[in-house]
């Protein structure tokens, strides 16, 4: 009872904490009485304390390694200031001039220092190596351990050489921590470290108070954000960003809509940061715009949201982000925007990298695509992820679980599902699997000669949208599961062989379906406020003007335009060109008869319209636009253009789609003679003339694999130049 009282003690004498939280009693007792420890703790569950409180106990000095130099002065100016003199913590990394680390040695040489924070690379030099020997340790504590695995989010290959320099420097316990981890990821830490043994204690992930949700990201993602803020007036908010250059575009965009915010990214000088940081935390700024640089470490409790404006590259990485909203308990809104293109994006800057780590890449961006696409709850979705079961049906939290859509009975499919895992020998992964049971006879499949087994191509009459989400519940469900080792590869469970004896019902939610480009199939973000009459009177209404015209439906204006239509209720031409897809030239052209219609259902039904939301645009986005147009009359080849812009081609593209889907007529023609053979664009053309969706991928399929993506969207632009504007 009396190292009950001691620990409980020390803590409210170090912290002035009177009790402990969750298992960090255990894990202290653990670690004192010299065993490896795995500690695995959610963002805000008091992780730091777990090595923190027993170095003060214990004889010697603790080595802590840890990524971030920011995150090390913090943790070290916390310990000094709950200690009564100073040299209590050090730590030892670039930024410590000469004298400053002959201070840190002296100090540590006279036991004075009971925690020393290194970071990886300086645990690695050999002067330091050299001076650590003569060093009593306590034991070392490896924080942020995630970033020992390429399977972890932030991978730190100098994370690899710890082991070697423990065994160099002397033996002692080792504890290491991380906020976020998969199966995976854990056995790699343990066997990097070398402590296979370790004792784990592994924390919930739930966090009840978080709501999650995914929106399509369409072209008005800017305005939709400000709209959120605007709604969030004066609270504290995260808005993550995968590139600098769009960081830095985004806050200018906030500031010029009065919204208190500042960018945040590696490429800025420390003091900038450092003072963001501070303006932040002291709550003279509400939103940062930040790159994933920004957020370890930071703990501030009351970040009301955290917006994910591009998706992240791993589902590790987007719920160590998201955890930073609502430390406190209270409201922690994580809204993250999604387009397919946005992977491929991702995908095309991995091509570089070693073949080996672009596969775990995809492997993980595969993980997130199916989070997002999925309609099964968010929270069992995330909480699987990491190995947790979430036993409720619905969380009431999430996007999902608010507006939950129909279930279907999928037994046939997961049989069929079942049996092609077994056939293959439990060695492939997903993609495989679904191209089996279409019965896709690829390089790969024919190589394996898996063509010629029975139960190849069983699903081929089956709905093929149906695989990936049957796929991804099954595993859920507890029919399938990934292997370890081998990351990806689908594995029967036994319950998954009992299900192949005995099937019994299984019923699944589809998943969402979305566009290629910035828009959605079906229904937009926020449509829940659409009025579905009006819009039923408006699809009428475009059906007779494409006929009266002779084009597809989509070319006079696309679903998206509609939605919102329905949603705000613009009148005139003027107020029309504030809908998403309609500039002047377009409103001037189709308008007239939608505002009239839209003006007498008003009228009719009393409908109070809503007060016109108008977003300040950043002079820098609409001067590109304008210097676009011009390049384009002045007949300025697309790939030179785009590299004179500092574009990507794809980008590029983005922005003429942009242009034309408005309403501008651009004439591009000089560029596609050049780079498209001419039977080429008149497939594609008579393609678009014919079909009733511009989609992409609808596109790609249908015309085949002799058309590149590239060549599909620039016909398309031509299309809509010649066709709709």
């Amino acid at each position: 009872m009396t190292e009950q009282m001691n620990l409980t003690e020390q803590l409210k004498h170090y912290f002035g904490f009177d009790s402990f939280k969750g298992d960090q009693e255990s894990i202290i007792k653990n670690l004192m009485s010299g065993n490896d420890t795995f500690v695995l703790m959610p963002t805000g569950g008091g992780k730091s304390l777990c090595y923190q409180l027993p170095s003060l106990i214990m004889e010697g000095t603790a080595i802590v390694v840890s990524p971030l130099i920011a995150l090390m002065k913090n943790q070290v100016d916390v310990i000094n200031g709950l200690s009564e003199e100073d040299g209590v913590a050090h730590y030892l990394n670039s930024s410590l001039n000469k004298s400053a680390i002959e201070k840190v040695k002296s100090d540590i040489l006279s036991g004075k220092t009971k925690l020393l924070y290194v970071a990886p690379e300086s645990l690695t030099k050999e002067d330091n190596v050299d001076f650590l020997k003569d060093v009593k340790i306590s034991f070392y504590a490896i924080d942020e351990a995630h970033c020992i695995s390429e399977w972890g989010h932030d991978f730190r290959p100098e994370y690899r050489r710890i082991r070697p320099i423990i065994n160099e420097i002397g033996n002692a316990p080792v504890i290491a921590l991380t906020a976020t981890a998969t199966d995976k990821v854990r056995t790699d830490i343990k066997k990097s470290l070398g402590i296979m043994d370790a004792k784990e204690f592994k924390s919930s992930f739930n966090r009840p108070n978080l709501y999650y949700e995914v929106r399509p990201k369409t072209n008005e993602i800017d305005k939709q954000i400000i709209m959120f803020i605007r709604q969030h007036a004066g609270k504290s908010g995260i808005i993550y960003c995968l590139s600098r250059k769009k960081v830095e575009e985004l806050a200018e965009v906030l500031k010029a809509n009065e919204i208190k915010a500042a960018p945040y990214h590696a490429g800025l000088d420390s003091a900038t940061r450092s003072q963001t940081q501070d303006d932040f935390l002291m709550e003279r700024i509400d939103v940062i715009v930040a790159t994933i640089a920004f957020g370890m470490g930071i703990d501030k409790p009351d970040v009301r949201f955290v917006i994910h404006y591009d998706i992240p590259k791993s589902l590790e990485g987007y719920y160590q982000e998201t955890g930073r909203a609502g430390r406190d308990g209270g409201e922690g809104i994580c809204i993250a925007f999604y387009a397919r293109k946005d992977l491929k994006k991702l995908e095309k800057f991995m091509e570089n990298k070693p073949v080996a780590e672009q596969d775990i890449g995809r492997q993980l961006l595969q993980e997130t695509a199916a989070y997002a696409e999925s309609s099964v709850c968010r929270r069992k979705m995330l909480l699987h992820y990491f190995g947790e079961e979430y036993q409720e049906e619905n969380c009431h939290n999430c996007d999902n679980c608010l507006h939950p859509t129909t279930k279907i009975e999928a037994k046939d499919e997961l049989v069929v599902i079942l049996r092609a895992v077994a056939a293959v020998k439990e060695n492939f992964r997903q993609e495989y699997i679904i191209d089996f049971v279409k019965g896709r006879a690829t390089d790969d499949i024919v190589s394996h000669k898996h063509n010629e087994l029975e139960a190849f191509g069983a699903g081929e009459d089956m709905d093929s949208k149906m695989w990936n989400p049957v796929i991804r519940q099954a595993l859920i469900a507890g029919y399938l599961k990934k292997d370890v080792e081998n990351y990806g590869l689908l594995k029967l469970t036994a319950a998954g062989k009992r299900f192949i004896k005995n099937p019994e019902s299984f019923m699944i939610v589809e998943d969402k379906v979305f566009k290629d480009d910035y828009g959605l199939e079906s229904h937009s973000a926020g449509s829940e406020a659409l009025d579905p009459e009006l819009f039923a009177m408006l699809k009428d209404l475009r059906s007779d003007m494409s006929k009266k015209h002779k084009l597809p439906p989509y070319v006079v204006f696309q679903d998206v335009s509609l939605e919102q239509m329905a949603t705000m209720y613009p009148v005139d031409l003027q107020e029309l060109q504030n809908i998403q897809g309609v500039g002047a030239g377009k409103a001037k052209r189709y308008g007239k008869e939608f505002c009239a219609l839209i003006k007498k259902y008003c009228e009719e039904n009393d409908i109070e319209r809503p007060e016109e939301l108008r977003v300040r645009t950043v002079a820098k986005k609409s001067m590109l636009k304008v210097s676009i147009i011009q390049s384009i009359d002045r007949q300025i080849a697309l790939d030179d253009l785009a590299e004179a812009k500092g574009l990507d081609f794809d980008d590029l593209l983005d922005e003429i789609e942009a242009i034309v889907y408005s309403g501008t007529k651009l004439n591009i023609d000089y560029f596609i003679e050049e780079v498209i053979d001419d039977e080429h664009v008149d497939d594609i053309y008579d393609y678009f003339m014919e079909s009733d969706t511009d989609d992409l991928d609808t596109a790609q399929n249908e015309l085949g694999e002799d058309y590149s993506e590239d060549e599909i969207r620039l016909v398309r632009i031509k299309f809509l130049s010649e066709q709709a504007n």
